[in-house]
């Protein structure tokens, strides 16, 4: 009787690394286009949030006269006032979680609004730079 014995072909380690090596440099190609678009999507969501606040703010104005100070800041929007009015159910954040900075009177305007961006530090370039509602 003879025995048939079949080979069995596997990849080689060799195979299997250079496999490895051509999605981690694939990978680092295309991951930081996904990244980016991430915080773009982040500086919108940003800018979006500042033009509802603004358009309270606005509301605020025609009912009371004036903007609210800096020291009452944004939760005079969040707090019922005399006529019990409301302008906003929450105060919004920016994308990043953080709480938005008001200015009344602005530098810029009426009123400044103005988030601190990716680090949530002043200044800064890229999607770190501060977004303000008069850009």
């Amino acid at each position: 009787m003879k025995y048939h014995v079949e080979q069995q072909r596997g990849f080689t380690l060799l195979e299997i690394m250079v496999v490895l090596v051509i999605i981690g440099v694939m990978a680092a190609l295309i991951a930081p286009r996904f990244v980016e678009r991430a915080d773009e999507a982040k500086v919108s969501a940003t800018r979006v949030q500042m033009q509802n606040i603004a358009q309270a703010l606005k509301l605020y104005r025609l009912q009371h006269g004036s903007y609210p100070p800096s020291g009452a800041g944004l939760n005079a929007l969040v707090t019922a006032g005399k006529n019990g009015s409301r302008y906003l159910d929450a105060l919004p954040r920016d994308a990043w979680g953080r709480e938005f900075v008001y200015l009344s009177p602005g530098v810029h305007g009426d009123f400044d609004i103005l988030s601190y961006g990716a680090d949530g530090q002043a200044g800064g370039s890229g999607f770190d730079a501060d977004i303000g509602n008069w850009e």
